[in-house]
């Protein structure tokens, strides 16, 4: 969808979402990339060396020019550096939404603030009629993120995703989305 392309950096109260660069790759790697509890229900196994972050965002920067899909590196403002990430990924008239957090910055409402501010931005493109993600089942905190950001759970999609640092089985997912 080439018409859907976000700002390569979107402002929050507390956050600045902005491109991953590759000079980001260290402290992602520290950060996140390589821990197992902040990876536990995502679909990527933790990073082992920083060559495997390089790569990432190797990729991150070809989705953006194809325009595939837009990750964006969460800060905090005045402060440059990456403590989370969040992603789009348009579908016709559909954006799906993922994103992960450092551990040290758990619980304080980062990811709900970011989740709101994309989802106010996808939600005033013409084109775009649903914002949706799912989580695992047994994932509580993705499950708060979404519904303190006003999504509504849809239900449960059976065996939908891998997530391979609890089961090399498909695994039950919570559906959540907002519409208009």
């Amino acid at each position: 969808m080439d018409q859907l392309r976000p700002s390569e950096t979107m402002e929050t109260q507390r956050l600045i979402l902005r491109r991953p660069r590759p000079e980001d790759a260290p402290l992602i790697f520290e950060r996140y990339h390589r821990d197992t509890e902040a990876s536990r229900y995502l679909r990527w196994r933790p990073a082992s060396a920083i060559d495997q972050t390089n790569a990432f965002l190797q990729r991150c920067q070809a989705a953006w020019e194809s325009g595939e899909t837009f990750p964006l590196v969460i800060t905090l403002k005045g402060d440059n550096r990456p403590i989370g990430m969040i992603e789009l990924r348009p579908k016709g008239h559909s954006v799906e939404i993922a994103y992960v957090l450092a551990r040290a910055y758990w619980n304080r409402g980062y990811v709900t603030e970011a989740v709101c501010t994309v989802v106010d931005w996808v939600l005033n493109q013409p084109s775009v009629y649903r914002v949706w993600a799912v989580c695992d089942v047994e994932n509580a905190a993705s499950a708060r993120v979404l519904e303190k950001a006003g999504f509504q759970r849809e239900g449960i999609l059976r065996r939908w995703s891998v997530h391979p640092n609890v089961s090399s089985e498909p695994r039950d997912c919570f559906c959540y989305a907002i519409i208009k």
